[in-house]
């Protein structure tokens, strides 16, 4: 009988220290995004994901939801905000809705080329507009990178102000990209970007603008026929985490957050640069017409929206920007 006991309490205990010792689950992470696991974004989650589980192995399981499959970007910020979706990657056309200041980038002709942008962005502007997401209910973690925006239409090559007259262009919902347009007599047609192609295949639509990044990568020749090389506007995303994933993290592995963004930002600014040299003959050879614009033209028909921005935004950030070295 004392040993039946002893083999119980033996029994037992093995049992509560195999309890002990089981490793705690790994936390599900979901992870949004608008486009393609073969894009920008898909360079930055998978980067993002590698940094995090080297820094923190085996703390947490990173789901990646690609091609809105979480809904487009408005609904992901909004996830972003009530805890239903953990981390994103997100343009600043849609996050101008949400913290107005962002929409200063938007401005068309501001930066001069990357290396301008890249060091606003990485400097003391861009991280004074990154702590102004904390107030809105989402964390930044870093900021992302597009390239500059292209036009693409079905109907003619633009290569004055007077060509982009009357085409019905598909933007994002970003009143600074929009008062820009109409501007030009641009017929502006805020649409989610899901919604884009069967507006572009029905011709509800005559075109769209977005970086060479997203043309290759969503494979638009197939649905446009110009491109013209307007760079009208830098694009920047960011890499945001929702508060109800990273305030209850301790300072290291906010730490490894943060790291896991900034390694985020490297792969889509690699994939950025490498786009820019290799797009335009993939999307020559898949049929597009490319022409280049007349670029001062453009800049001086935008003149009169200029004051509009210096009152939205504040004329001194504006001319910080514009003129920083």
């Amino acid at each position: 009988m004392r040993s039946t006991w002893l083999a119980k309490l033996l029994t037992a205990a093995c049992v509560a220290g195999a309890f002990v010792a089981a490793p705690a689950a790994a936390k599900n992470l979901k992870f949004a995004y608008a486009l393609s696991t073969n894009s920008h974004y898909g360079a930055g989650a998978d980067a993002f994901v590698k940094s995090l589980e080297a820094d923190l192995p085996g703390k947490f399981s990173v789901e990646q939801f690609p091609n809105s499959a979480l809904g487009g970007e408005r609904e992901v910020l909004e996830g972003l905000q009530l805890g239903t979706i953990d981390l994103a990657i997100v343009s600043t056309g849609a996050t101008v809705n949400f913290v107005p200041a962002t929409g200063v980038f938007d401005i068309p002709f501001l930066f001069r080329d990357l290396e301008h942008a890249r060091g606003v962005l990485d400097g003391d502007i861009g991280d004074k507009l990154l702590a102004e997401f904390s107030k809105r209910g989402l964390v930044g973690l870093a900021w992302g990178e597009q390239g500059f925006r292209q036009l693409t239409n079905n109907v003619r090559p633009v290569a004055t102000p007077a060509d982009a007259k009357g085409l019905k262009v598909r933007t994002m919902e970003n009143p600074v990209h929009i008062a820009a347009f109409r501007e030009l007599g641009i017929l502006a047609t805020p649409m989610a970007w899901p919604e884009v192609a069967t507006a572009l295949q029905q011709g509800t639509i005559d075109g769209q603008e977005n970086p060479m990044s997203v043309i290759v990568s969503a494979k638009l020749p197939q649905l446009q026929k110009y491109l013209s090389l307007t760079s009208h506007v830098y694009s920047p995303a960011v890499v945001l985490a929702s508060p109800s994933s990273f305030d209850g993290l301790s300072d290291a592995e906010k730490e490894a957050f943060r790291k896991a963004g900034a390694e985020a930002v490297k792969a889509m600014r690699a994939y950025v640069d490498n786009v820019e040299k290799s797009g335009l003959e993939e999307v020559q050879k898949a049929g597009m017409q490319v022409n280049k614009v007349d670029h001062a033209a453009f800049s001086k028909a935008l003149e009169p929206v200029y004051p509009q921005y210096h009152k939205q935004f504040g004329k001194e950030l504006v001319e910080s920007i514009r003129n920083a070295q």
